[in-house]
């Protein structure tokens, strides 16, 4: 069964699609995942053993606004639908693609579509009026074309089933493949941060609404404790973060890795941020790599109190959910941390939530979502 894995970016370093490639593939489906192109990257690459097809556009470098971005999907789309026109399944990774692989399915009625909701895309922060009106029209319509939904979290599956009267989406969630933890240094190592230093992680893109100011203002006024920052990432906030790290003793740059390795430098930290602002749905319904990550990793986690973030953290005992995002609650909240007992016994429950959240039992929801039963 030939599967098409479409998905609007690079495919650099998107590791949900990579790795429901990998899990397609061994179960038995020939996975192409279908991307755009960008130069010094290959047109046609081997990804972990999945094969890619990075398209060539000429319309690439024209503007990106949105009358422009529509010429380059419509050359996107004619490009697709010429090379992939005997396929059995089309992935749809977001929203994006959906009109594509509706069309491919009217031009033959042997496909099957799987829509993958990565987040919550419709209720995404700074989204313009005209915008959001054209996303949710498109996404109602073309939703029931689909055969199968799956999606990252209970509460974008819940708000789905009542918006679009469909049965409940597959919960795929975005957790990383199980591993046992063994304790690294790379992080002391790298920046010569001493034992008895606590080490404080963010990872992920360096992005406004995940809170990067905060953390960084807040380890500015922590210096005199055994606390330390380590930000891992890129984005536009990453310039920021590298003035920080030279007026500060105790925070730290770390470029991205690539996510096949991320793992190997959680674990040399102790204590994993993940900080949404509470500006829009979906953050507020988001379950994103980096938690999962650093549970794996078997690191206690500070988050916020969000309705899917807070309940995961509070329900599975494994770290401290702030009631407000400022720089003061922060404060207290690790300067409680540095010397709180309770962190070993969170660090323990890490152990038992990675082997109930892991990507081998998420591949079972993926798998059943392309089986004649599931439709």
């Amino acid at each position: 069964m030939k599967v098409i894995s479409i998905v609007l970016n690079n495919f650099v370093n998107d590791s949900r699609v990579l790795k429901e490639a990998i899990s397609l593939e061994n179960n038995g489906y020939e996975v192409k995942v279908v991307a755009l192109y960008e130069e010094n990257l290959k047109e046609f690459d081997i990804q972990s053993g999945v094969h890619v097809h990075r398209v060539k556009l000429k319309t690439r470098n024209l503007s990106k606004h949105f009358l422009f971005q529509i010429i380059k999907y419509v050359e996107f789309s004619i490009k697709v639908l010429q090379v992939y026109k005997k396929v059995d399944f089309i992935h749809v990774n977001d929203l994006g693609p959906l009109p594509l692989a509706v069309l491919m399915k009217i031009l033959n009625k042997n496909i099957n579509i799987v829509y993958d909701a990565h987040e919550y895309q419709t209720e995404v922060k700074g989204l313009g009026k005209f915008r959001k009106k054209i996303m949710k029209m498109t996404e109602k319509l073309l939703i029931k074309k689909t055969d199968s939904v799956i999606t990252v979290s209970p509460s974008i599956a819940n708000e789905y089933v009542k918006l679009y009267n469909i049965s409940k989406p597959k919960l795929v969630l975005n957790c990383p493949n199980y591993r046992s933890v063994k304790r690294s240094d790379l992080f002391r190592e790298r920046f010569n941060i001493g034992e008895e230093k606590r080490i404080f992680l963010y990872q992920g893109a360096l992005a406004s609404g995940r809170q990067i100011e905060l953390l960084l203002e807040s380890f500015s006024n922590l210096l005199e404790t055994n606390a330390v920052l380590v930000i891992m990432g890129n984005g536009v906030l990453q310039e920021l973060v590298k003035d920080y790290e030279k007026k500060y003793d105790n925070i730290f740059y770390h470029e991205a890795v690539n996510p096949e390795i991320v793992l190997d430098y959680t674990v040399s930290a102790d204590i994993g941020f993940a900080l949404l602002e509470d500006s829009c749905l979906n953050h507020s319904y988001a379950l994103p790599n980096k938690f999962f990550e650093y549970i794996m990793a078997g690191l206690p986690v500070v988050t916020n109190n969000l309705p899917e973030l807070g309940y995961m953290v509070q329900s599975n005992a494994v770290g401290w959910v702030l009631g407000d995002l400022t720089v003061n609650d922060l404060i207290k909240v690790v300067k409680k941390i540095v010397s709180d007992e309770e962190y070993m016994e969170y660090r323990k429950n890490t152990r038992e939530m990675a082997r109930n959240y892991c990507w081998e039992k998420q591949e079972k929801n993926l798998i059943s979502a392309y089986s004649s039963d599931y439709k």
